[in-house]
């Protein structure tokens, strides 16, 4: 199944701009620092508000002021959660991001959820080769392929590791922001749901790649919508697909993101799912990342 009903997401308690992503994250920008925690505890409870109430189920789990952890409200980048009841635990490119994995959170999911097994890539921290969970991996789920787009924050080598061991096939490439930067995370440019992708294809510069790309979507049934750089840089390309308890499934992303979007485009993405927006000013600013970031999905099987 390509979508759950089960979103995890960690309320901040010390949200702030975190200089040590800041270096290659070039949608992080250092915004007005007066009252970001107040802020984005705001936008995070609206948007937790407005996933609840379209019936989608919120684990919400307060972060703890210590150790500190500026981008705690990101989950989806250090762990991932999967149908046969595996746990992934994955190796982060900043240090003081490894400490956002928090024995508390581990065990809010184990209390509602079975979990059968725990696999774990930290040790590649030691080796300085990093892959940050559903950031650096977009997964089509129902048909295992797994798209990366590699750069300091997804190694290759991990990535094909990780692939070889929950059987997907791997979909590797480069992308690149207007000015030749190395994009941070593929979820920033792509969004897979269950029969369309929202992706930034000028963004992969190479031919072939594109190409290969363009190739693996459409050979696995779904539908290419194709955003813009600038709509990518609006968020646009940060979009999750989930469903409620009634299976009734949405779109959702930032109301920055959703503002991006041409007519056209919403009309395409609503002929397949209605769309939930929030917003996210302060937490999109400060910390680079948008609404797919603070959803880590679940798909273990409930208790």
């Amino acid at each position: 199944m390509q979508t759950t009903a089960h979103i995890l997401m960690i309320k901040p308690v010390a949200f702030d701009f975190n200089a040590e992503t800041a270096v290659n994250n070039a949608f992080q920008q250092q915004g007005s620092n007066e009252n970001a925690q107040q802020k984005a505890e705001a936008e995070f409870d609206g948007f937790v508000q407005k996933l609840s109430a379209a019936g989608i189920d919120v684990t919400v789990v307060q972060d703890t002021p210590e150790p500190h952890t500026p981008d705690s409200i990101f989950p989806n980048n250090w762990i991932s959660f999967h149908a046969d009841g595996s746990l992934v635990l994955y190796p982060m490119y900043a240090v003081n991001r490894r400490a956002e994995r928090k024995q508390h959170v581990l065990d809010a999911v184990a209390a509602k959820f079975a979990v059968k097994n725990t696999i774990d890539f930290t040790d590649s921290e030691n080796e300085d080769h990093f892959l940050e969970g559903t950031g650096s991996m977009v997964l089509d789920r129902e048909n295992k392929i797994a798209y990366a787009c590699l750069s300091p924050r997804t190694d290759e080598t991990v990535f094909e590791d990780w692939c070889r061991m929950m059987h997907y096939t791997p979909c590797s490439f480069y992308s690149v922001d207007e000015k030749g930067g190395e994009i941070y995370h593929t979820n920033v440019m792509m969004c897979v749901a269950d029969n369309y992708v929202v992706i930034c294809l000028d963004s992969i510069r190479d031919a072939a790649e594109r190409k290969h790309v363009t190739n693996t979507i459409l050979n696995s049934g779904k539908q290419i919508i194709e955003i813009s750089y600038s709509q990518m840089n609006r968020f646009a390309g940060n979009m999750l697909q989930v469903q409620n308890k009634n299976g009734q499934r949405y779109l959702v992303m930032s109301s920055q993101a959703y503002q991006a979007l041409t007519p056209e485009q919403i009309k395409q993405l609503e002929s397949y799912n209605p769309i939930i927006h929030a917003d996210l000013t302060t937490i999109e600013t400060n910390g680079g990342g948008s609404a797919r970031c603070m959803m880590a999905e679940v798909f273990l099987p409930l208790k």
